[in-house]
């Protein structure tokens, strides 16, 4: 069953109508018809088995047949603090944390990334990318609502958004004596931000002011992860350990 996001104000009346690109999408690539049913979320956690009962050129109509909750979103929310990587492997990133349940991407630039992103309309545009990219992989794998890719953010305003969360997890390739596994035996959290390095890792003085506003410095293992990787290596352990992952 095809699935689609809808905006909460176009449910009404027992009905769900579709805007934008998807209705070109329904109609020219899906070729559907009146009659076919589709899975429609209202990326706020609730889900609707419908029937398309009208398309025209600018919209298509459908009546609900079932509303339920979404089951699909992990327990707990995982953020993810990107070092920007070159070319296109925050596509990939975005991509694959979505499907695993990341709740928010935030793009970040540090000392050692290459990418530099000053102009503002070259940011709105690769922000525009990475929001398509995230919604094509929340309906292919399912989720009840898109995670959010934020504004991109130096070092310095990470370390000021998170000076006072609770649990700030770093992979770092030099640390040899705390693992991932023995920062998770807290089961409690229910929110955890997960910081990456871009290509070449954090500068020393980034580790200790990460440090310094608490955050859990950790290994991933004896082996070094690229930063398309390790992003959403992370978050699997962290689902797996906190979440939904693995649960039957």
């Amino acid at each position: 069953m095809h699935r689609f996001f809808v905006d909460k104000e176009n449910i009404q009346d027992n009905k769900i109508t579709i805007i934008g690109e998807d209705v070109k999408h329904i109609k020219n690539v899906l070729r559907l018809i009146e009659g076919d049913i589709v899975s429609l979320c209202d990326k706020q956690g609730t889900d609707y088995v419908a029937e398309i009962c009208d398309l025209s050129k600018e919209k298509v109509i459908c009546n609900i047949l079932e509303t339920k909750v979404s089951d699909t979103e992990p327990p707990i929310e995982v953020i993810l603090y990107q070092g920007i990587p070159k070319s296109t492997k925050m596509d990939l990133i975005v991509q694959k944390s979505t499907e695993l349940g990341v709740a928010k991407i935030i793009p970040v630039i540090t000392d050692r990334t290459v990418v530099k992103i000053q102009d503002r309309k070259k940011e709105e545009k690769k922000l525009e990318r990475w929001h398509k990219i995230a919604e094509e992989a929340a309906k292919q794998s399912k989720r009840s609502i898109i995670p959010e890719v934020c504004q991109i953010l130096t070092f310095e305003e990470v370390l000021e958004t998170l000076s006072r969360d609770e649990f700030i997890i770093v992979p770092y390739e030099n640390e040899e004596i705390m693992g991932i596994k023995e920062v998770l035996k807290d089961k409690s959290y229910k929110k955890v931000n997960i910081i990456i390095g871009p290509e070449g890792g954090f500068e020393d003085k980034e580790i200790k002011l990460l440090k310094a506003i608490g955050a859990k410095i950790v290994s991933l293992g004896p082996r070094i992860l690229r930063t398309e990787t390790a992003g959403f290596i992370t978050s699997a352990i962290v689902l797996y350990e906190l979440g939904d992952l693995g649960v039957i």
